[in-house]
């Protein structure tokens, strides 16, 4: 599992700078919001706004403090390491490639949801993609951790996809968003349990 979404993170990274950089497929970008635009509904306007909603830093903290929390009742210390290390390093990383390469957002008038900061990686893409891989570490030894694994990766596509059905990321951002995310976790997660092993 962790070689599989290294090797995802690295590919898609790649491709994501590739769509950044050559102008052949920045009109691939430009073209899938526009399309999502168009065929815009009531429903799934709803629903974009509940993923951004959700998606955003400060729930996103809420959520982590809540399943560190139970991580340390149940006396987890590591996880309970991992995951905070992971969310805030996720943050850190975020902010600082947005403030980095300072690529514009797409036009004001495809916005669905309130927007901030540039628009390269998505933050929202990010976050869930860090969670979802937190949440597949973190469980590997878990009953239920095709269900759980099944779940975050839902929840990995469904948010990158609502992000640019509102207008607030292109193709590029949101899939530089999941690369970089499973990178930097599987990273984390392979440091992590270098520790944990004896000596």
């Amino acid at each position: 599992m962790p070689r599989l979404l290294l090797s995802l993170g690295f590919f898609g990274l790649l491709i994501s700078i590739l769509m950044l950089k050559l102008p052949a497929l920045h009109l691939f970008d430009i073209g899938a919001v526009q399309w999502m635009y168009e065929h815009r509904t009531p429903f799934f306007n709803d629903l974009a706004k509940g993923f951004s909603a959700a998606g955003g830093m400060p729930f996103v903290l809420f959520l982590t403090g809540l399943w560190c929390l139970h991580q340390a009742w149940y006396k987890n210390c590591s996880n309970t390491v991992f995951i905070s290390i992971g969310i805030i390093g996720s943050i850190c990383i975020a902010w600082m490639l947005k403030y980095v390469v300072s690529r514009p957002r797409p036009p004001e008038m495809y916005f669905l949801v309130q927007t901030y900061g540039d628009s390269f990686p998505s933050g929202h893409s990010l976050y869930a993609a860090a969670l979802g891989c937190l949440a597949i570490y973190a469980s590997l030894k878990h009953s239920k951790h095709k269900l759980i694994c099944l779940f975050a990766s839902l929840w990995i596509l469904l948010m990158g996809i609502s992000r640019v059905y509102a207008g607030a990321h292109f193709p590029s951002d949101v899939l530089s968003g999941w690369s970089i995310s499973f990178i930097w976790i599987t990273l984390l997660y392979w440091t992590i349990e270098k520790y944990r092993q004896p000596k």
